[in-house]
């Protein structure tokens, strides 16, 4: 239980879910962990994925109204601009917290955080999951050099400027800010990660095998169906691949358009699942043979990316394969837990692993799970940020304490 003199951290997240959801769980899985603070998650009660909303029953969540959108369009915007007015509204009332800690994607989110921030007088720190807008250039959104790319540059670059604090998901991304003028002292690495306890297989939940039909090997792969989640590849892959079973589980804006392929293609060994909360995926995830990391072919990725499929892949023992350079690419190397290659070779790093017989395979997600427990598991992750808060605020109590007068200092001597 935390203790009532507990320092405070109100975060501003647009797409935060809570552990029985299905999505983005990292704060509500890294803050329950801190000692001698408590927190309140400031999210929208509108699903990026499904397009629905839904409530979450948790007293460490405050939902705020979001518009609702369908598409890349006017309405999504819309949508930021609601959450972030109303998450601004709400971190303005109740207790003052002792920093306001906003997280991207999009920028305005950090902008509600930093002006609650000032507004309030207290610290801001500003988590960067997100190269914004670079993102939304490389994924063809947003043309380079266009006014609306000049003033998020901008806006990005003060946002920076003004933070305490700045974490970011991968170590890579410290060139990044470097390049901007961002002093290094500023950046923290707190990258995505998951805790292998639990992703346990549970013997009370079906496992994937009874929840779709298969033949060969089951793999899996677990995540959004976006532009950038590149999935056409996986589709291409199963298609060269005939003999294995390819099971695809969430939601998002391409998954109509993949299914659609899948039928008109006649790809008989790719197979569906609506999205799971994170419970429930964590406890069958691992009764898969072969966890997939895919993405998209976009500069951006080549920057870094801290992907958390991956990381729950290996946290269940599933032996992996990834497509994507960088931090992906070096930890499946580094943990010597499957398959990495070039953004078009997928097929050919499936094939490796299909090949291999069952002890290998469980020997690799071995090797993944325990990568995993000491160098990318939620508690490894929890303390760096721990370390962050802390110091942050102790910085800042520096900062503003009152400048002894000389008459005052004389007299003590």
């Amino acid at each position: 239980m935390t203790r009532p003199d507990a320092r405070f951290v109100m975060i501003i997240n647009h797409y935060a879910k809570p552990v029985t959801a299905g999505g983005g769980t990292r704060h509500a899985e890294l803050f329950s962990r801190l000692k001698g603070w408590r927190h309140v998650i400031v999210a929208a009660d509108f699903d990026h994925a499904s397009k629905q909303r839904f409530l979450v029953d948790d007293a460490s969540f405050i939902q705020v109204r979001a518009s609702a959108y369908q598409a890349n369009d006017h309405r999504r915007v819309m949508n930021w601009l609601t959450y972030s007015l109303r998450a601004l509204l709400t971190a303005l009332r109740g207790p003052r917290p002792d920093v306001v800690y906003a997280s991207s994607p999009h920028i305005l989110a950090p902008v509600a955080g930093w002006l609650s921030a000032r507004i309030r007088r207290t610290a801001f720190v500003l988590e960067v999951r997100d190269l914004w807008p670079q993102s939304i250039v490389d994924t063809r959104h947003l043309r380079t050099g266009s006014l609306t790319h000049r003033l998020l540059t901008a806006l990005e670059r003060w946002l920076y400027r003004r933070a305490d604090r700045i974490v970011i998901v991968t170590a890579a991304w410290r060139s990044y800010f470097q390049d901007l003028g961002i002093e290094t002292e500023k950046l923290e690495w707190v990258s995505n990660s998951a805790e292998p306890a639990d992703f346990d297989v549970r013997p009370d939940l079906a496992p994937l095998r009874e929840r779709c039909e298969t033949r060969g090997r089951l793999l899996v792969y677990a995540g959004a169906h976006g532009p950038a989640n590149g999935l056409d590849m996986l589709l291409d892959a199963a298609t060269a691949i005939p003999e294995h079973t390819f099971l695809l589980i969430g939601d998002g804006m391409e998954k109509v358009r993949l299914k659609d392929r899948v039928h008109r293609e006649s790809i008989d060994n790719v197979r569906f699942l609506d999205p799971m909360s994170k419970q429930e995926l964590a406890g069958v995830l691992g009764s898969a043979d072969i966890g997939i990391h895919v993405l998209a072919d976009a500069p951006v990725f080549q920057l870094g990316v801290s992907p958390n499929k991956l990381y729950d892949y290996m946290a269940a023992g599933l032996p992996v394969v990834t497509n994507c350079m960088g931090e992906p690419h070096d930890v499946v190397v580094e943990s010597g837990a499957g398959v990495a290659v070039a953004p078009g070779e997928l097929a050919s790093g499936i094939s490796k692993l299909v090949g291999l017989d069952d002890d290998s395979l469980w020997t690799l997600g071995q090797r993944g799970r325990r990568y995993i427990q000491e160098n990318r598991s939620r508690t490894v992750m929890s303390a760096r940020l721990q370390r962050v808060l802390d110091e942050t605020v102790a910085v800042r109590q520096v900062a503003s304490a009152p400048v002894p007068r000389l008459a005052e200092t004389l007299r003590e001597r």
